[in-house]
């Protein structure tokens, strides 16, 4: 049959045969090409090593005054004299402002005139009571005379105290007239000038000071600190420093001198108060800074870049380079950073070598080809 075929179509069966022998030939070679391998890519390393480490607590802080006083007037009358300018430094004791002090002066005047009218009324009547009190006994006067003249005596005697403390509150109010700092500070905006009337204990105050060496920078913390920071308040002081952010000084060094009484249940913190002396007046009150307080140093702690420290559905992880060149996903727990460092608690050992920068070309197995080693 195939050779009738043949003889009546020579041409086209041989045709066929030649496409069907192309068609062959062309699959056998088809599967012995292989496909291309991906590139390696390019990535940056760094090796684990072990650094100490000091293990810190941030917070935002806020800075206030060590002392605060609002100064008010105790008399009323018209300000006579201001002395001194707003925003200078002034001590304890200095002389602040004065109160028209005539009227109190004249107060203290008739007080003293009034004690010595009634110290020589009261003398007189004792000395009266003393005689009577010896003409009794010799039957001379009755004993009503001189009961009337005794009572009389005491009477002027309590006249005498009476005006005594008359005296004495004159006084008092002729010294609120000349207001003194009751601590060493900085005044801040004067509310009254010279000629003005003001009158006692009136708002606002005349000035407030602000003592701002030292100082205070208060901040918090979550509870869960509040054993770390217990135990090392309890074996000495605990040193604290505070920065401005953005500024150009270096930190202020100060120590923890509070610790509240409580934890604050609406929002899980305890409030810390830190003591500055605060000498070159880098900080002022109201400003917000940055709080660092050191609670120890952990020693010999395996330490990667903190770029290398990726996270994923699973937790954080890195990528290990291995010694062929190809990578592998390592689960880690990481601890502290700083500095750029993060302290690895799990997961890597020192000398391992971990992707710092490329990890977006890389898929587990894949190659790499290491452009820089930058060491931790």
């Amino acid at each position: 049959m195939l050779s009738h075929l043949f003889d009546r179509f020579p041409c086209s069966i041989a045709a066929v045969f030649c496409l069907l022998a192309q068609l062959f030939f062309a699959g056998c070679s088809a599967e012995k090409e292989k496909p291309k391998e991906k590139p390696p890519a390019p990535v940056t390393v760094a090796r684990v090593e072990l650094k100490s480490v000091p293990v810190e607590l941030r917070a935002i802080g806020n800075v206030e005054p060590y002392a605060t006083v609002a100064v008010k007037s105790m008399v009323a009358g018209n300000v006579m004299a201001v002395h001194f300018q707003e925003g200078q430094d002034v001590v304890r004791g200095a002389r602040l402002f004065t109160i028209d002090p005539r009227p109190f002066a004249a107060a203290v005047s008739q007080a003293r005139a009034n004690l010595a009218r009634d110290l020589a009324m009261a003398a007189n009547a004792g000395e009266q009571a003393n005689r009577y009190a010896l003409l009794v006994k010799e039957g001379i006067v009755t004993r009503e005379q001189y009961e009337q003249l005794q009572a009389n005596a005491d009477a002027l005697a309590a006249s005498v105290a009476a005006d005594r403390a008359v005296l004495e509150s004159a006084q008092l109010q002729l010294g609120f007239c000349y207001l003194q700092a009751p601590i060493s500070g900085r005044t801040g905006n004067l509310a009254v000038n010279a000629g003005n009337l003001v009158k006692a204990n009136e708002l606002p105050a005349l000035v407030t000071l602000n003592q701002i060496t030292p100082l205070f920078v208060t901040f918090s913390l979550p509870e869960k600190e509040l054993g770390a920071l217990k135990a090392k308040l309890a074996g000495g002081g605990l040193a604290v420093e505070a920065s401005v952010p953005g500024g150009a000084f270096p930190a202020e060094k100060g120590v923890v001198t509070f610790l509240d009484n409580g934890v604050d249940p609406a929002t899980g913190t305890i409030k810390i108060k830190g003591t500055f002396q605060n000498r070159l007046r880098r900080l002022w009150p109201g400003q917000f800074v940055n709080v660092l307080l050191t609670m120890d140093l952990r020693k010999n702690a395996p330490v990667i870049p903190t770029r290398a420290v990726q996270t994923g559905q699973q937790g954080e992880f890195v990528y290990l380079v291995k010694k062929d060149s190809t990578v592998e996903i390592r689960p880690i727990t990481a601890g502290v950073a700083r500095d750029g460092l993060t302290v690895v608690e799990r997961g890597v050992n020192p000398g391992d070598t971990v992707v710092t920068d490329g990890q977006m070309r890389l898929i587990p197995g894949g190659k790499v080809a290491v452009k820089t080693g930058n060491p931790a």
